[in-house]
């Protein structure tokens, strides 16, 4: 019997001390290494569709220092239903928010 290969998933950065130090006004733009495919592009943090996709490409590519650089611990408990996250990573975060969210009430 045979079984179909599975999928290697890569590591995700889950940092215990996330906080709220990371930009959320401003423009930036990704390192190579999280942005990897495509051109480079600036991202403005006041358009909500930038945010977002800043913290999806950040929580899905992301070392533990560009998640501290990027994600404010705030604004990911804010958008997180609004993000598009394969299941891998959204599991990798569950203890995170589920802490997070009981804090911030």
């Amino acid at each position: 019997m045979s079984t179909a290969p599975t999928a290697r998933v890569r590591p995700v950065a889950v940092p215990d001390d996330l906080d709220d130090t990371a930009p959320i006004e401003g423009t930036v733009r990704l390192p190579l290494a999280v942005r990897w495919s495509g051109e480079a592009i600036d991202f403005d943090l006041a358009d909500p569709r930038h945010l977002r996709s800043v913290y999806e490409q950040v929580l899905r590519e992301g070392t533990e220092d560009d998640v501290r650089r990027y994600i404010r611990a705030s604004t990911l408990v804010e958008v997180w239903d609004e993000l598009y996250l394969p299941p891998y990573v959204r599991d990798a975060w569950v203890l995170w928010l589920a802490r997070h969210r009981v804090a911030s009430r």
